[in-house]
């Protein structure tokens, strides 16, 4: 394992713990000399680089959207500043915890460094949340003000009954109507628009208190699959420590970020994985551009903002890759020809371990430079995160995008990265790389799915140690203690080591089920395979105890299903088409030539699916706001079509 050393041995139920072999000498990574707080980071920008472009976004004018314009990091502190002394003036105290609710934005970005500055415990509301999660995430982790995108105060202002016993002030990002403040003042609030609230600590002056390491930055409640949502607690520690790590995987591969990165912020700020990158780039003196909020806009966005970084979800990447594929497959037949030899050729090289823009600039230049520009010509490096990014689209972005392309894994718990993949390393395609050096990992079994940490190819729960993990979970010590046993975290994904010291996840351990006939069935591990299809955009795949046979619900690609539609002279809506069994039939027998060509087992293939014109949503309750599917509530909510479809096979 060439890119892991043995820092622990193995024990009885236990394979050996390992650090990333950079710690061998060096010990794991701490945070920055110098620093104690995320405060201190931003601020340290600030001196260092108080001309820079920080934040930026597209003005619109008339349904036009324009350049990006910019505020200085000396421009975003004065308003930091303002902020800060308008909350100390409302009474807000150190260790007290304020929310933020809204997509990103300036003012989220402003309203965090705020909470930084006063040591207050910032407290994300997801933008795709409910009532009901809203109200339960005030009410449980007693906020006292809330900072609200203006679409989004409506929402708040509907969980007053049982909020306003914490809640005393709410602050719009943009403007506040006459009825906002009429019902405020009812449930016995104050409301103010951003800049009555800006102006409201007038000549107030604001003796920052002394932030520690060990004191509580950011509470992230993880919207989970089952249950209220629990309250991740992340320490200034964490965050700096997580800092150093990703500044440390950079330099590894001679790509360091630097003041001239740009950055595309569209992933929810509420969720770990982008608040730790734009925690990254502010340590940097970087630009942090957003987008307008519209999936469909996001293209353009990118173009307009050039970004040198992009971080995604599969999902995210799924859908270009999709968009590519299909834009070549009907593409002229010299056109297609050319892509295939000039693909094969580049991927050919990188597998030799030519890095990728040495790997063939000829074609580069020729043909993946027209992918290049789409993503707005600057892009270097693609992070992808939250979910199993599948081995097809990873291969096909790191030939075609001249970018690197690196996959990585963690959970709020541990701060986001806890492993992240070698980008021209081609062995780790498919894996989600090396520990960072900060943490020491290591495989538990699970006996009852038949995985072994001692076999010889060791397969297990993987549980991280280290000082970059959470303080626990809010008020819930029962459930803390549940994950942390004798200081190791059980992320409860279940990882397989490789020959190089790269990690795969290969399981969930509880994503598992048995068929009639008493085999398992690791259903993640069908979904990655099977969706790689262009015909799907997403895909549940079930079975149960009581069945045989696997059957799957289907969002289908509109596109390529249409295209399918033309071909065989058959006519009708999306719903229409979703409903004709010739259409069923097609997506059945696609399917299975997956399943062959992976040479799975027999009750591996699937036998029969539903298509559901609607995407998988947040509003339908089917997942989560990091997508991943709620599969109890999809049971719930599909059971009728899949009562059906196993009614049709008898």
């Amino acid at each position: 394992m060439e890119f892991l050393v043995e820092s622990g041995g193995a024990e009885a139920n236990a394979g050996p713990t390992y650090r990333n072999v950079l710690a061998k000498d060096a010990g794991l990574l701490q945070s920055a000399p110098g620093l104690n707080s995320c405060w201190d980071v931003f601020r340290a920008s600030v001196e260092k680089y108080p001309s820079n472009p920080m934040l930026g976004r597209r003005p619109v004018v008339d349904g036009n959207a324009g350049d990006y314009a910019w505020m200085t990091y000396q421009e975003a502190y004065d308003v930091v500043m303002k902020l800060a002394a308008s909350m100390s003036k409302s009474g807000v105290k150190q260790g007290e915890r304020a929310g933020i609710y809204g997509a990103n934005s300036p003012e989220w970005i402003i309203s965090m460094e705020a909470c930084n500055a006063l040591g207050v415990c910032c407290v994300p509301l997801y933008d795709t949340l409910g009532a009901n999660a809203v109200e339960f995430i005030t009410c449980h982790a007693e906020l006292q003000i809330a900072f609200v995108e203006e679409r989004k105060i409506e929402e708040l202002l509907k969980t007053c009954h049982a909020t306003s016993k914490y809640l005393k002030s709410i602050v719009s990002f943009g403007g506040v109507t006459n009825d906002q403040k009429e019902e405020a003042k009812n449930h016995g609030l104050s409301i103010f628009s951003w800049e009555e609230f800006l102006i409201m600590g007038g000549d107030h002056h604001v003796d920052l208190p002394e932030k520690k390491k060990s004191d509580i930055c950011t509470i992230m409640y993880t919207s989970g699959t089952t249950g209220d949502p629990k309250g991740v607690m992340i320490s200034n520690e964490s965050l700096l420590v997580n800092l150093a790590g990703a500044d440390s995987v950079m330099q590894s591969i001679g790509e360091a970020f630097d003041q001239n990165d740009v950055y595309m912020s569209y992933l929810p700020l509420a969720h770990i994985f982008d608040r730790m990158f734009e925690e990254v780039f502010i340590s940097h003196g970087s630009k942090i551009g957003f987008w307008r909020g519209d999936v469909k806009l996001l293209v353009d966005d990118i173009g307009a903002l050039k970004p040198t970084i992009f971080c995604a979800v599969p999902r995210v990447l799924d859908r270009i890759y999709s968009g590519l594929t299909t834009k070549i497959s009907s593409g002229g037949i010299l056109k297609k020809t050319l892509f295939n030899l000039a693909y094969k050729l580049k991927l050919d090289s990188m597998r030799k371990g030519i890095k990728h823009e040495k790997a063939s600039p000829f074609f580069d230049k020729l043909v993946f430079s027209k992918v290049k520009e789409r993503l707005g010509g600057k892009l270097r490096i693609i992070i992808s995160g939250g979910a199993p990014l599948s081995v097809a689209v990873e291969e096909f972005l790191r030939v075609v995008t001249c970018a690197y392309v690196a996959q990585g894994y963690g959970l709020t718990e541990t701060c986001a990265g806890t492993f992240v993949a070698l980008p021209n390393d081609f062995s780790m395609i498919g894996t989600v790389g090396p520990p960072v050096q900060h943490t020491e990992v290591r495989l538990e079994s699970v006996s009852e799915m038949g995985y072994d940490a001692l076999a010889s190819i060791p397969r297990g729960e993987v549980c991280v140690k280290g000082s970059v993990l959470f303080s626990g979970y809010y008020k819930r010590e029962d459930l803390t203690r549940e994950v942390m046993i004798d200081g190791w975290f059980h992320t409860g994904d279940v990882g397989e080591w490789q020959p190089n010291g790269s990690l795969k996840i290969i399981d969930r351990k509880k994503n598992i089920f048995k068929l009639s006939q008493g085999e398992y069935v690791a259903v993640e591990n069908l979904e990655n395979i099977y969706g790689v299809l262009p015909e799907i955009d997403s895909i549940w795949v079930y079975g149960n105890s009581f069945e045989s046979s696997l059957i799957a619900v289907i969002n289908p690609n509109q596109q390529v299903l249409e295209h399918w539609a033309e071909q065989n002279g058959i006519s009708g809506s999306l719903a229409e088409l979703c409903e004709n069994s010739g259409a069923k039939e097609h997506f059945v027998a696609e399917l299975s030539k997956i399943a062959k060509g992976k040479k799975l087992k027999g009750f591996e293939f699937i036998r029969a699916v539903h298509l559901d014109p609607l995407p998988f949503d947040m509003e339908r309750d089917l997942i989560t706001p990091t997508y991943k599917k709620k599969r109890p509530q999809m049971l719930k909510y599909y059971q009728g079509a899949i009562d059906a479809l196993y009614k049709s096979m008898k």
